[in-house]
């Protein structure tokens, strides 16, 4: 595999453990805080980005 596929994979990893909130045992629980809170707005946020521009890409606009 190329390493574009294993930094992509990388990246859906990250992303999926951070809106769920995982965590290892023994640290501090963050998954209802403000903070992750706009980690998640601000995910949803480029994710629409990043649909409109596929979707604009798509369309030939």
């Amino acid at each position: 595999m190329n390493w574009l596929v294993w930094l992509g994979l990388a990246v859906v990893i990250a992303a999926v453990a951070a809106v769920t909130g995982i965590k290892p045992k023994g640290t501090r629980p963050v998954s209802h805080s403000r903070m992750m809170g706009m980690g998640r707005l601000a995910l949803l946020a480029i994710v629409i980005i990043l649909v409109y521009v596929a979707f604009r890409a798509h369309a030939g606009g």
